[in-house]
């Protein structure tokens, strides 16, 4: 696999959401530990709206990128299973918030985040996938 303009975008936006999501997590409005929830942070809003961008780029950038090396339906992966989750989880979760479930919609978005950028962030970092194979192989000489 070879790094083109898809591959790219796909790239950059997986990276900007694994970097922007601790950020919106860490302004979240409310805490426990308030007796009353203080008003919804701006920084909040700005930052999950960018994040939710990102992810819907790094979603539907995914579906056109195909892998013919690994096990496969017509090059479509198991971790392409991940795009209806991120489209099913970020439109849920932003159901739950618009009903009012602030708790059912922080842990859906925590979740999201848990999955979508750590799990499968760390799957690309194999040594045979090709962010794991510039990583190991060309840029630290491991592997």
């Amino acid at each position: 696999m070879t790094l083109t303009p898809l591959i790219a975008v796909h790239i950059t936006a997986a990276t900007a959401a694994v970097v922007l999501g601790p950020m919106v997590l860490w302004t979240r409005r409310g805490h426990s530990a308030h007796p009353a929830p203080p008003p919804r942070t701006r920084l909040h809003r700005a930052l999950g709206y960018a994040w939710v961008t990102l992810m819907l780029m790094t979603a539907v950038s995914a579906i056109f990128i195909r892998d013919f090396g690994l096990p496969n339906i017509a090059g479509y992966t198991p971790v392409h299973l991940l795009i209806p989750l991120v489209f099913g989880i970020l439109f849920l979760a932003f159901r739950a918030l618009l009903r009012g479930r602030v708790r059912t919609h922080r842990r859906m978005m925590l979740g999201l985040y848990i999955s979508a950028c750590l799990v499968a962030g760390a799957f690309t970092l194999l040594p045979d996938r090709y962010l794991g194979n510039l990583l190991w192989h060309h840029w630290l000489g491991l592997v």
